[in-house]
């Protein structure tokens, strides 16, 4: 992690130390379940090497520092967003969404908003600053897109048990192969995206 580019960033906004607050989801390519988002406040000086983007870490390492983040964490939250409101809004707009209800279900209210990736629309009064690749940047990103996988990972085993024809357990959700060959074998459920072969899903109308 690049904690001095971390600083940089701080600075630009105030000479102070800022409360920042990392976002991100999980779930955005999926063809069912939620999109979950998570927002985390960590101690401005903390570290903990193992911290990376949760998609560079196997399950059993993110469960572990799922238990070390919500210890540690000034403040989190973790907020999910329905099939069908995905269907209603787009997959983009329901991230950003989820993004802007996570931040805004804090504890502690931040004096910074630190974005993964290159949209955003702000529903709050929070400063924020989008980051491409921020959750292999910035502590408090790469915490958010942790506790986001494994909060999802945890809703769509759960959820496997009502279907186990789509092989959830596994793939949580995800187009895999196996995954593609039930929908084409059973169908879709309740949980399925029915929007996801359309081409707005990358529009924003939020």
């Amino acid at each position: 992690m690049n904690k001095s580019l971390k600083k940089g960033l701080l600075s630009h906004y105030s000479e102070d130390k800022l409360i920042e607050c990392g976002c991100d989801e999980a779930g955005r390519g999926a063809l069912a379940g939620p999109v979950f988002a998570a927002a985390v406040i960590l101690p401005y000086d903390y570290l903990n090497e193992d911290i990376n983007d949760s998609k560079q870490l196997d399950s059993r390492k993110r469960e572990l520092l799922r238990q070390e983040i919500e210890k540690n964490a000034l403040a989190y939250s973790v907020v999910a967003i329905s099939e069908k409101k995905i269907d209603e809004i787009n997959i983009l707009n329901t991230s950003i969404l989820g993004m802007n209800e996570a931040a805004l279900q804090l504890k502690i209210k931040p004096e910074l908003l630190l974005i993964d990736g290159n949209r955003f629309i702000n529903k709050t009064t929070i400063p924020y600053q989008c980051i491409i690749k921020g959750d292999g940047i910035y502590y408090s990103i790469a915490a958010a897109s942790i506790l986001a996988k494994t909060y999802r990972d945890e809703y769509m085993e759960s959820i496997a048990k009502e279907f186990p024809e789509y092989d959830w357990e596994h793939n949580k959700g995800y187009p895999t192969s196996k995954h593609q060959q039930a929908i084409l074998k059973y169908g879709l459920c309740k949980y399925h995206r029915r929007s996801f072969q359309l081409k707005n899903q990358l529009k924003i109308e939020f």
